[in-house]
């Protein structure tokens, strides 16, 4: 039998993700936007950040969680 996760456990971390994944996503968009020439696979990295970062909000808005329940 596996590990049982608390509900609780795994919405923390999934929000403690989501803040990380902001945090580089910005991070990459404000490097791509003071960039002369963006390469472009600054713009696929930037793109990717942006898909994952996404994709957990979409995660956590099924689950149903709030980052004001966790503060």
């Amino acid at each position: 039998m596996g590990k049982k996760y608390k509900k609780k456990h795994v919405d923390e971390e999934l929000l403690d993700t989501i803040f990380i994944l902001e945090r580089d996503w910005k991070s990459i968009e404000g490097i791509v936007e003071k960039s002369i020439e963006p390469t472009t696979t600054a713009i696929n990295k930037e793109k990717f950040a942006q898909a994952k970062y996404l994709f957990l909000l979409r995660e956590a808005r099924h689950r149903k969680i709030s980052a004001i329940r966790y503060d």
